[in-house]
């Protein structure tokens, strides 16, 4: 075990230019790391690519064509690999003939996933694309382009109120009630890290990090954002204290994604997808990203929850009102990132697919070279959410990997408008709620939330239950301008909600310029609370915006 080591502060970034992994910036911190905060702000989010839209009609196209144009298009804006396509099949029998014919017909096979009856080409004359496809479309499940998703227009940011984050340093886990005797957390799982591959630390112990090639080579290199992956994976299942990870008795499976410019691709990530579930991972991290998919993406996760695998994979940084591929797919759990405060770090992502939220601002991790660093970004919060999967499977023994996470969900603490929200999906990750959910004894009941509602000019306060039996007898007391009122809360079962309004006057929010409002809710007598500092919660709202300050 390393004794800690100075903390720095590093952003892990889901890329604007392709599948890259991007760092705002880090450097030498205090050395204490749970108390260090920052050393600098999250640089302003860069522009990132929309997902490519279905180009219009173009005339003389017939429809098989118009993926032949899309396809050229990307290359020439540079959002794809140059000279390179992506196709898929419809049956062995197209993809045999093809791959037949390939040499002859002015392709270069450069890769391919059986599995899914997709093939990676080289072509030197965009004429062998446009000959294949007017001979053989009707034998093409998908044809696509290799993106880098560098150059399509932005997706629209969203015009959000400045924060102040708060920093994790090395508390997330207890953050998330992931505390005492986490040993056996994880044991049984494999849990595959698709990334920038991962360094050999003592976080990981012995026997615990497997790797995987897929041409690319195992170890990271030695560029500034080379450590990503092995901060990924510590969040994982880092078994040292001052690198720790949510479930730390997983086995992980290590495989780069990356090439020595930090960028991936589709059909690599793809690739990488089927190769993980045919090794035996049930559940894939995914920290990268980018703002287009294609048929070979689409098939893989496929088959990945098609064996049972849960993929989880981070929402983006770049402050965008959607979400980065692959999170914006149904079948993936997405996550995305939250202060120590609970709020919403500005650079995450928001959108209708964002399923959940964890810890995401300046959390102590590993680093290349047995180096420790704060890192930022929902980067580290996916890692968070796949440990949490592998400790539910391993405690509650015949638990699938997709009821793990479905259960993370349903006893996620809600967090800004009242339940699911675009900002932070099912809530915040609970690790302790999910593990005493099948504990009727277990009493936690909290102040989830303080949201104000401009439309209604009112406050919402969010009542919740988060232990596992039915809470009763509870009483809400609310201070505000001076007086305090009491009132009972109806019972409620585990992770139910009820939301309290509180009227709020624009008048004398006006003239008060902010208005303070506290929130204390008492359990019924002789019901011991396990996390009693959770219910009490103080906002102020400030004027013009209303915006609820922590």
């Amino acid at each position: 075990m390393l004794p800690p080591r100075p903390a720095r502060l590093a952003a892990l970034l889901v890329g604007a230019v392709g599948l890259l992994v991007c760092l705002f910036l880090w450097r030498p911190a205090a050395p204490d790391p749970a108390s260090s905060s920052p050393v600098a702000e999250n640089a302003a989010a860069q522009p990132t690519a929309a997902r490519e839209a279905a180009p219009p009609p173009e005339a003389g196209l017939v429809p098989p064509d118009r993926d032949l144009a899309r396809l050229l298009r990307a290359i020439a804006r540079g959002a794809a690999r140059p000279q390179e396509a992506l196709l898929s099949f419809r049956d062995d029998a197209s993809l045999h003939r093809f791959l037949a014919r390939a040499s002859a017909a002015g392709f270069n096979v450069l890769g391919q996933i059986p599995a899914l009856r997709a093939v990676r080409v080289g072509f030197a004359d965009a004429g062998a694309l446009a000959r294949e496809r007017a001979a053989f479309a009707s034998e093409h499940a998908a044809f696509d382009p290799n993106s880098l998703f560098a150059v399509p227009r932005p997706p629209a940011r969203e015009d959000r109120p400045a924060i102040e984050p708060v920093p994790f340093g090395n508390n997330a886990l207890s953050f998330l009630g992931a505390t005492g005797d986490r040993s056996a957390w994880g044991r049984g799982t494999l849990v595959a890290v698709l990334d920038t591959g991962v360094a050999p630390d003592p976080t990981f112990g012995q026997g615990r990090l497997r790797t995987l090639d897929l041409g690319l080579g195992t170890a990271p290199g030695r560029g500034e954002d080379d450590g990503h992956g092995t901060a990924v994976a510590a969040l994982v299942a880092g078994g040292s204290p001052e690198a720790p990870g949510v479930a730390p008795a997983a086995t992980l499976l290590s495989i780069r994604v990356t090439d020595a410019t930090g960028t991936s691709d589709l059909f690599t990530i793809a690739q990488a997808l089927v190769a993980a579930v045919d090794s035996g991972a049930r559940i894939i991290n995914v920290s990268l990203g980018g703002y287009a998919t294609g048929g070979a993406l689409d098939s893989a996760l496929d088959y990945a929850t098609r064996a049972g695998a849960v993929v989880v994979a981070a929402a983006g940084n770049d402050q965008a009102a959607q979400l980065a591929w692959p999170a914006a797919d149904s079948r993936v759990l997405s996550v995305g990132a939250v202060d120590r405060a609970e709020q919403q770090v500005s650079f995450s992502n928001s959108g209708p697919q964002l399923q959940l939220s964890a810890p995401g601002f300046a959390v102590q991790t590993a680093w290349l070279d047995g180096d420790r660093v704060l890192v930022s970004g929902t980067s580290a919060s996916a890692p968070l959410v796949a440990g949490a999967v592998a400790a539910v499977v391993s405690q509650h023994p015949g638990t699938t990997p997709a009821q793990a996470a479905a259960l993370l969900l349903a006893t996620a603490s809600d967090a800004g408008a009242p339940g699911a929200d675009p900002d932070f999906g099912r809530g915040i990750l609970n690790l302790g709620s999910a593990l005493h959910r099948d504990q009727p004894t277990y009493v936690d009941t909290a102040v989830s939330s303080h949201h104000f509602d401009p439309v209604r000019s009112e406050l919402q306060v969010v009542v919740q239950n988060r232990g596992g039996g039915t809470a009763s007898g509870l009483t809400l007391a609310v201070e505000a301008t001076g007086t305090t009122s009491t009132q009972a809360i109806p019972a409620l079962a585990p992770g139910a909600i009820h939301v309290v309004t509180l009227a709020v006057s624009s008048a004398s929010l006006r003239e008060a310029g902010s208005l303070t409002f506290t929130t204390t809710l008492a359990n019924a007598p002789g019901a011991i609370d396990a996390a009693p500092a959770n219910n009490r919660r103080t906002s102020t709202l400030s004027a013009p915006t209303a915006s609820p300050r922590p």
